[in-house]
């Protein structure tokens, strides 16, 4: 064989040795443009029957994907940060990560899940970060309302966000603020209309049903997601099984005398112990929220993600992967939880500790899971009914909406059992 065969056959060999086989979506700090979109490309190649993995603590939580020039295409055109890897260079990684010495760990992403967005049908005068940061990573969702919970389709779907919502039938103590307002008769009058078209005689009484058929969804293996007043109104709502703790305004009758010593509390998933707010005209639900119990300036209100050990509590450390474990601070209805009044088996997961609230829960019901969220929208600090919604261009690096995608991906994931 002549030397010039030899060379080119070396060559040959040579450029197969080092072929990438792999593609890293970094999500570190300084390496990934564009960290939301990047979960939405993970969710594509789910989509399209590609194995992915998610690396632990690799680098911020870095995604590791097969190499396909349609992967790479797509990464071009969303903007997202990518690297090719050789086959050798992708096994020096996941060894890395597999040493006992590296709080890190790979979990293999399988399916793509089938989101459900619990959404009101009109223009609500607020916006909601879920689905906003949804459209814009381009992970496609269903928007679904009461009419398709009460029929059973929650079993459709995999994972559900509650919007911004009050499942006790208050219509979210917006009474004292905007009674007189359009959208505030409007909404109050198509909730009435709705819950009798359901055969329900009071919204209360329609919102408490759909509630419990949220509650066995996740009893049953679903993953459910709250921001906001979903949370503790959720948890509320449940307790009051069978109590009326709304007022003439809301519902034209008169509350349960001292309802609240009927409150269950063993009826909740996160929260106990916990006095309801009788004050009509006050906008809080119960002292769960630290909203008016918080004295932190907005430009020193941040919260600590947990550090959990990556191989041993997979799920929340699945849940706190972030390029940075200090996330700015942002308000809602209900901005934050009060340490004292979450459930012992429930994980917190971001906190405040000088104001000690607790800011990202999670916990397990049944065969599924929850997470709760406090806050309304992660990159507008104090969030107004009528504001303009938050454009994510300008925030495609936002840790606060990272926490909210990592959820997304939960459910994809292949599960191990948590041993702590």
């Amino acid at each position: 064989m002549s030397f010039k065969k030899v060379l080119l056959l070396s060559l040959f060999l040579l450029s197969s040795m080092v072929r990438a086989n792999f593609i890293l979506l970094p999500m570190d700090e300084t390496t990934q443009k564009n960290h939301l979109k990047a979960y939405g490309i993970t969710y594509w190649c789910l989509d399209k029957k590609y194995k992915a993995s998610w690396l632990l603590n690799y680098r911020g939580g870095s995604f590791l994907l097969p190499d396909a020039p349609e992967i790479r295409k797509e990464c071009q055109i969303r903007g997202v940060s990518f690297e090719v890897l050789s086959d050798g260079e992708a096994n020096q990684i996941l060894n890395e990560i597999s040493s006992p010495s590296q709080n890190m760990e790979t979990v293999v992403l399988e399916k793509a899940p089938k989101i459900a967005v619990y959404t009101p049908k009109g223009k609500q005068p607020w916006d909601d970060a879920v689905t906003m940061v949804l459209t814009y990573a381009e992970i496609p969702f269903t928007p679904i309302y009461d009419e398709e919970v009460l029929s059973d389709q929650l079993i459709l779907y995999d994972w559900l966000h509650l919007h911004h919502e009050d499942f006790s039938g208050q219509y979210g103590k917006f009474y004292g603020a905007y009674r007189n307002s359009p959208w505030y008769i409007e909404d109050k009058k198509n909730a009435e209309a709705l819950a009798a078209k359901l055969g329900y005689s009071k919204v209360s009484q329609e919102k408490l049903a759909v509630a419990k058929k949220i509650r066995d969804f996740v009893i049953g293996g679903g993953f459910m997601f709250a921001m906001c007043s979903a949370t503790d109104s959720f948890d509320i709502a449940l307790s009051a099984e069978g109590v009326d703790i709304c007022e003439p305004m809301f519902d034209g009758d008169d509350s349960t005398p001292n309802y609240q010593s009927h409150i269950d509390y063993t009826k909740t998933f996160a929260f106990k112990d916990f006095i309801l707010d009788r004050r009509p005209d006050h906008y809080e639900f119960s002292d769960i929220d630290m909203t008016e119990k918080r004295k932190i300036p907005m430009e020193k209100d941040y919260f600590t993600l947990m550090d959990f050990s990556a191989k041993w509590d997979v799920i929340p450390a699945m849940l706190c992967q972030n390029h940075t474990s200090l996330v700015k601070g942002f308000m809602g209805q209900t901005t934050a939880f009060d340490r004292s009044l979450i459930k012992s088996n429930v994980l917190v997961l971001g906190e405040n500790e000088l104001n000690e609230e607790a800011r990202y829960i999670h916990g397990q019901k049944g065969k599924g899971f929850f997470t709760f969220y406090g806050g309304h929208d992660p990159e507008d600090y104090q969030h107004r009914v009528g504001d303009e919604p938050t454009v994510l261009e300008l925030h495609p690096n936002s840790p606060g909406f990272r926490l909210i995608l990592n959820n997304v991906l939960f459910p994809a994931a292949k599960k191990k059992k948590q041993k702590t």
